[in-house]
């Protein structure tokens, strides 16, 4: 039995669920050949350095599957082939996901933008567009201050703390929008004037401007009486979202990839890239062992930065078996298996983490899920772990939404990728669920 509290500290932080692993990072595994062999690398970032014109994509995935990290591996893939690239999660700073729309993502970008390349290009067409529309603005920028009495620096922040307040002040968010809606089409034609003056100017060793926009995919889905919020982003805004002059990806809700309108979306950016889950369990049900292996590797890798010396199968994990469920249970989707992992981490006063440990942080994930599934819904949940399809209705877009539903990929013996859906092994054990599966036999 290993006593160190500092170690159990530095073990339990190794595993932040939160942070998303920077291009190189030690702790980074290669998880392609069980997730269907899906490669942003080539899949987007290819589709980017061969294009002659701006392209447009779309990346999806579950939440927490892992998509951040992976964007940020293609940001450093396209920077090693002549792209500045501008990376940003729109929800850290600059949207509430709980209430989106395109107006606030055409100023977060903005504002990111002026942020990122305001050493190469000048700001000053975006300044002048801004000036022409202070008198209506400043009161919702919370300033009393006369524009052009400012000075470039300030004027740059003043407009950081209009689009703050878009997030911030949800009395003001909607005031701001109706003021700037109808001057968006002029913002995109400012803001591509200093693209094109940012292009002109990149750094020695750049030639192609590409923007990332992350975390667009936790928009909160929001329906009035013929629209959802993300058909006005994705469809009736498509053409601005496309319209500024660089190379662009967006991250997109799983539902709306899922939705009746997946065809349009397809008409409008190509087909979406989606992140799937490591295939832990065959379509049969049976434990797939290269996907648990990865999956196993994924702690592995963390342990390794803080205690290479000891055995993640006897002297972390009590036993290879209860690190076995608790890869198991995480169903292959990454932030659950970290925090399943530091979880049992925390329930521990010292190593190895013990199999009760695990089997109350499992137990605790459970009770969560069965909170988030809605009494009509188990049935649906029942009918989908038998048949492993998902029918093309809210109802399952939902499921997919929360996680309680996974996408897993793999290659047959033809090559033809092939995908399967599965309820996440956390709902297995839950007695609603068990009656659900009763009812179908």
């Amino acid at each position: 039995m290993v006593n160190s509290s500092g170690l159990l500290a530095k073990l339990y932080n190794a595993f932040n669920p939160f942070e998303p692993l920077p291009a190189g990072d030690p702790k980074y595994v290669d998880c392609q050949d069980v997730r269907g062999d899906a490669d942003i690398e080539q899949e987007l970032g290819n589709r980017m350095r061969l294009a002659d014109t701006n392209t447009c994509q779309l990346y999806s995935g579950h939440r927490g599957a892992g998509k951040s990290t992976e964007l940020l591996r293609l940001k450093k893939y396209l920077e090693n082939r002549e792209f500045y690239v501008v990376y940003f999660a729109a929800d850290e700073e600059d949207i509430d996901s709980e209430d989106a729309q395109y107006t606030d993502i055409l100023l977060a970008c903005t504002r990111r933008l002026l942020k990122d390349l305001k050493g190469i290009a000048s700001p000053r067409p975006i300044l002048d567009w801004l000036k022409g529309r202070w008198e209506d603005l400043k009161d919702l920028a919370q300033t009393p201050i006369e524009f052009e009495s400012l000075g470039v620096e300030a004027q740059l922040t003043q407009f950081a703390k209009l689009t703050a307040n878009l997030r911030a002040v949800p009395e003001l968010r909607q005031k701001i929008r109706q003021k700037i809606d109808p001057y968006t089409v002029t913002l995109i034609q400012v803001l591509n004037e200093f693209l094109v003056d940012a292009k002109q100017h990149l750094p020695n060793g750049y030639k192609k401007l590409a923007v990332i926009v992350d975390n667009l995919d936790r928009m909160v889905l929001v329906k009035d009486a013929e629209r959802t919020n993300y058909e006005e982003v994705f469809l009736d805004r498509s053409e601005q979202l496309q319209a500024l002059d660089c190379h662009l990806i967006y991250t997109v809700p799983i539902s709306m990839v899922y939705s009746t309108r997946a065809t349009d979306l397809r008409d409008i950016y190509g087909d979406p890239q989606i992140l799937p889950m490591i295939m832990v369990k065959t379509f049969e049900g049976n434990v797939y062992q290269p996907g648990l292996e990865k999956v196993k590797e994924v702690i592995k890798k963390r342990v390794r930065q803080i205690a290479p010396e000891l055995s993640l199968e006897t002297e972390i994990f009590d036993s290879p078996q209860t690190l076995d469920r608790l890869c198991l249970m995480s169903g292959g989707h990454v932030r659950n298996l970290l925090l399943l992992t530091q979880d049992a981490i925390g329930r521990s006063e010292d190593l190895p983490v013990s199999e009760k440990a695990v089997r109350r942080a499992i137990t605790q994930a459970r009770d969560t899920y069965r909170r988030a599934v809605e009494n009509h819904q188990w049935c649906l949940l029942a009918e989908v772990s038998c048949s492993k399809r998902i029918i093309n209705d809210d109802l399952y877009r939902s499921l997919m939404y929360n996680r309680c539903l996974l996408e897993y990929r793999y290659l047959d013996d033809d090559g033809e990728m092939q995908r399967w859906y599965d309820i996440h092994p956390l709902i297995q054990g839950i007695p609603e669920f068990k009656e659900a599966v009763a009812k179908l036999s």
